[in-house]
């Protein structure tokens, strides 16, 4: 694995509280306050600059960073997707960074869906793509990631994913991967990564990616182990995150996904944008077993 670049550092968390308490915010006049605005305009690599800036000199962003963000923009490159979706927008960051890397791999009918459950945080997203000028290829859709997915594919907006970046509530992954999969926009060629499954960690999403499709009909057959809660392998600060604005999580336990479809899934070692270790999974479909 390569070592991480301290030069690079964002600056450390603060405590408990380092998202959603007015730092996006301050994001965008940080941005379009400073003097070369106007050159930052329609590049998303100046744009993703001044994010970087304002992380590593004011205040810390939870984005995905330019050590992982290579290995998405590396694996979009190879897979070049019509049709990429991402679970969990926050401020953008990762948006314009995949958002450009499928314009640029992609035919002209490319797209980038960003689903953002907080609507301050999508507000910031729409105004951050707008300047780096991928409107035309990235659409920002508000509400949470289970009935975002469901409400798209049934209006026939969205009837399949070549590529899927995981990046929201932890405990969703999972839930929401099933939901996909049951709904078919999930088959054989789509391509997943996940990010965070170090830091903090993902032990249910890493068990069903890396499961076989005989260990997952025989896990299908038991049904869900916790109802409409959080599985408890998930520690309390991970589960509880975003209970200031939502209260406490309620996930969709009912979909049973695919069982037949066959994983192959290893993770890519890489850094938190602080320099925690942490790491991708890249998850490839490859196939459906009868």
């Amino acid at each position: 694995m390569p070592s991480f670049d301290e030069r690079n550092a964002y600056v450390k968390k603060e405590g408990d509280v380092f998202f959603d308490d007015g730092r996006e915010v301050e994001l965008l006049h940080f941005i379009h306050n400073k003097p070369d605005i106007d050159e930052i305009r329609g590049s998303p690599q100046r744009v993703l600059q001044a994010i970087d800036e304002f992380a590593r000199t004011k205040k810390y962003l939870m984005n995905v960073g330019e050590a992982k963000g290579k290995i998405v923009t590396d694996l979009i490159e190879e897979a070049k997707p019509e049709t990429m979706v991402e679970l969990g927008g926050y401020c953008g960051y990762s948006c314009i960074l995949f958002g450009d890397a499928v314009r640029r791999s992609g035919s002209s009918g490319s797209r980038y869906i960003s689903l953002e459950r907080n609507p301050e945080f999508a507000a910031v997203i729409m105004c951050l793509v707008a300047l780096a000028g991928l409107s035309d290829t990235v659409k920002v859709v508000v509400g949470s990631s289970d009935a975002s997915i469901s409400r798209l594919h049934a209006s026939g907006e969205l009837k399949h994913i070549d590529l899927m970046f995981l990046d929201h509530y932890k405990p969703a992954y999972t839930t929401d991967l099933k939901l996909c999969e049951e709904l078919k926009l999930i088959t054989p060629g789509s391509v997943l990564a996940a990010d965070n499954v170090i830091t903090p960690g993902n032990p249910p999403y890493l068990e069903y990616v890396r499961s076989s499709v005989a260990e997952k009909r025989e896990a299908a057959k038991q049904g869900p182990v916790v109802g409409d809660g959080v599985d408890p392998r998930f520690p309390g600060r991970t589960a509880q995150q975003y209970a200031k604005r939502l209260g406490q999580a309620e996930l969709e336990h009912t979909s049973k996904g695919n069982p037949n479809l066959v994983y192959e899934s290893r993770i890519n070692h890489s850094f938190e944008p602080t320099g925690e270790p942490d790491g991708v999974e890249i998850t490839r479909c490859t196939g459906e077993e009868k």
